[in-house]
């Protein structure tokens, strides 16, 4: 496959395209934008942060899973919805705090699975589920969850903060394997112990309190390239990727790997001076990190390789959730 193949395929990714409905949906609130006076950050990063008028600050973000993929598993379901709420917090530096859940279920079996998934996550992360709500006897399974975290007001990791100059930082834990009922689900955690997974998490927490980032992300479903889009597009800047410096695992077909989901990884911007320290804590943590680009002037999302180099996006006509773009 070469580069111009390679972006076709990274743009009409379905983790990318599933996202494009979020600026429709973020027009209807403008309306109501006068009731918002506490929220610092609202829609368009991984959580909000509300102002709660002291040093510290909540942050607030949700997840729902994909259907089809909790049609797979309900317990897998149950254990990625923590997962992803858990990086979604520490992805803007905080400290996670607690979870409700909502879920539906079609029999008492996937009630079960699901919350069990639910509480293996509390038992691995250390984040409690404190409540929520349960329907029983629906014709189908879902389940979305919410968490609040705490960080200090001034050491939130913001997407929307990227400069041009900042160098671009991908960080993964390699140490894992495609998840069990999606192709671009890289599992780094289920089978690893607390002590560990808590570790790396709380990572993003000294990178904050050091302020070494300009901006950040964690790396979801749209992958590597589509999360750093989303980052561009909030900051409204443009990057070049360097495809070479890309951490990689053996084994993985590279295409998919630049759209996999991880269970724990980042992009996360830095000035030039600062990106050296900030691969080295991640990597202390057991993170593999890397500088692979810079953040640039303009509209336009770039990669290359020795081969050449290509467009992904160019946010001037392209969008992927439309927030941010001119």
């Amino acid at each position: 496959m070469n580069l111009e193949q390679l972006a076709e395929s990274i743009r009409n990714f379905e983790g990318v395209t599933r996202k494009r409905e979020i600026e429709d949906i973020v027009s209807i609130f403008e309306a109501v934008r006068p009731e918002y006076g506490n929220a610092i950050v609202d829609f368009g990063d991984d959580a909000a942060v509300i102002d709660i008028g002291g040093d510290d600050v909540i942050l607030f973000a949700a997840d729902g899973i994909w259907g089809k993929l909790l049609d797979a598993s309900p317990w897998w379901a149950g254990y990625g919805a923590v997962v992803v709420n858990i990086n979604d917090i520490a992805a803007m530096g905080g400290k996670p705090l607690a979870m409700v859940d909502i879920a539906s279920s079609n029999s008492p079996k996937a009630c079960r699975e699901l919350m069990e998934g639910l509480a293996e996550g509390v038992r691995k992360f250390g984040v409690p589920v404190v409540g929520g709500h349960v329907h029983p006897d629906t014709k189908y399974n879902s389940l979305s969850v919410a968490i609040i975290g705490i960080v200090k007001k001034d050491c939130v990791i913001r997407s929307d903060t990227a400069s041009p100059g900042d160098l671009v930082i991908a960080a993964y834990d390699m140490d894992g394997r495609i998840g069990p009922n999606s192709p671009y689900s890289w599992d780094t955690t289920s089978f690893k112990e607390p002590a560990v997974l808590r570790e790396s998490y709380l990572v993003t927490q000294e990178i904050a309190e050091k302020k070494l980032a300009t901006a950040g992300k964690d790396i979801s479903n749209p992958g590597l390239i589509g999360t750093l889009g989303m980052l561009c597009e909030t900051s409204k800047v443009g990057a070049s990727v360097d495809l070479e410096k890309v951490p990689r695992p053996e084994g993985v077909d590279f295409e998919q790997w630049l759209k996999m989901h991880p269970g724990t990884g980042y992009v996360f911007t830095a000035a030039p001076e600062k990106a050296e320290e900030c691969v080295n804590i991640f990597e202390k943590a057991g993170l593999t990190a890397s500088v692979i680009g810079i953040i640039e002037e303009g509209a336009k999302l770039d990669m290359y390789d020795k081969t050449g180099r290509v467009t992904v996006f160019d946010f001037s006509k392209d969008s992927i959730t439309g927030i941010g773009s001119e």
